[in-house]
């Protein structure tokens, strides 16, 4: 089984298994409007999603945001089943989670042995 990474805002990679929360505020960094989702990792938040643009009620996107958090976590898991190492990165156009193995973004085929 290969690791699981999880791209950051500011495109930093935190090791997914030393996740210790995922969270989730009712406004994004900059604005009273949005959410934002943030990982603690060895007790600190690393933003993944900032987006000041979700419109609807509060309750409405603290839902949202919940359902960001599960399909973040079904993202670990899918990744973690996989042979390779897997990078999970949020895309903000299609508002989803998506992994791709480490060695499609480097550019380095794995090793033959």
């Amino acid at each position: 089984m290969g690791e699981a990474w999880i791209r950051t805002l500011g495109n930093g990679l935190v090791r997914a298994d030393r996740v210790t929360e995922i969270s989730s505020t009712r406004g994004s960094l900059y604005e009273d409007q949005g959410y934002s989702l943030k990982v603690i990792v060895d007790g600190k938040g690393h933003v993944l999603i900032d987006d000041g643009g979700l419109q609807g009620s509060m309750p409405e996107r603290l839902e949202y945001a919940r359902h960001m958090e599960d399909a973040l976590l079904l993202a670990i898991d899918e990744a973690r089943e996989s042979d390779a190492s897997m990078v999970i990165s949020y895309e903000p156009e299609r508002e989803r989670w998506s992994a791709a193995p480490v060695s499609v973004l480097t550019g380095r085929l794995p090793e033959v042995v």
